[in-house]
């Protein structure tokens, strides 16, 4: 591969949706991941609960599903009908528990990895999901290396650097950010992609859904820091492309990689 080519095209779903209303979320995504597959992309990210919303309150457990259930299974389908691999989020539910989930299906439909979201936000989420206890889920799309967080847990550095040191290349974070916390879209997320050296997707809603009032200001964050795509205010789908030569150049530059010191950071595990 000529270091110029594309590793890989992403699409990044910025948009809306009707709370708690599944069969909408799936039309959307439907009509989306064509648009994506016709901009050349082979994976499109969504936001954080896509096909279900996020601020659902006691209808969360309602809406929560296995992920082999009808949701799961008719997203899958449109991923295969549309030949485009898709990060999609929704509640899952596993027995008595209920999980905020997202799931990367590949572009043949098939399942390659789903994570549980593991730092809860506040009530929101701690009165309607279980925590997830799997710190680094990753699966491969065209070749390269696509792991997963959800929303809070990119404000944690430790969660971001486990997905880099265990090899990640392009780490998906379907997001439901609200007003008024921009600036961890705008400052913190750039600053998370630089100090582990990887590719960054943050994709959040651009609505209102009942008391919270969505930002916007997704983005794809290259691995030195610099944004390749910025959503503003409204409903967008970004496309963009990977490259790998920028791995390799920003690790170049700065071995922050390679020169930490791990027998100085016991206590962060404590």
């Amino acid at each position: 591969m000529r270091p110029t080519e594309p590793a890989l095209r992403v699409a990044l779903d910025q948009g809306t949706g009707r709370s708690g209303d599944a069969a909408d979320g799936l039309a959307r995504l439907e009509r989306v991941a064509r648009a994506a597959a016709d901009a050349g992309a082979d994976l499109l990210i969504g936001p954080e609960c896509s096909l279900t919303g996020y601020n659902l309150g006691p209808r969360t457990a309602e809406a929560a599903e296995p992920l082999d259930g009808p949701i799961g299974r008719r997203a899958a389908r449109i991923a295969a009908e549309a030949g485009i691999a898709l990060v999609h989020g929704q509640p899952e539910r596993d027995g008595e528990a209920v999980y905020n989930t997202v799931r990367l299906v590949g572009a043949d439909g098939a399942p390659l990895a789903a994570y549980r979201k593991a730092h809860l936000f506040g009530d929101l989420d701690r009165d309607a999901f279980r925590p997830g206890r799997e710190a680094v889920v990753q699966a491969e799309v065209r070749g390269v290396r696509v792991g997963l967080l959800i929303c809070y847990d990119v404000e944690f550095p430790e969660a971001v650097r486990a997905h880099a040191l265990a090899g990640t290349e392009l780490l998906a974070v379907p997001t439901a950010l609200m007003h008024p916390h921009t600036g961890v879209a705008t400052a913190l997320v750039p600053v998370r992609a630089m100090e582990s050296q990887l590719y960054l997707a943050y994709v959040n809603r651009c609505d209102t859904e009942g008391a919270l009032d969505y930002c916007g200001l997704s983005t794809l964050v290259a691995p030195d820091g610099t944004e390749v795509v910025r959503a503003g205010a409204g409903e967008e789908l970004l496309v963009a492309d990977l490259h790998r030569s920028a791995l390799e150049a920003a690790r170049d530059a700065t071995a922050y990689l390679r020169d930490r010191r791990p027998d100085l950071y016991g206590s962060l595990a404590v």
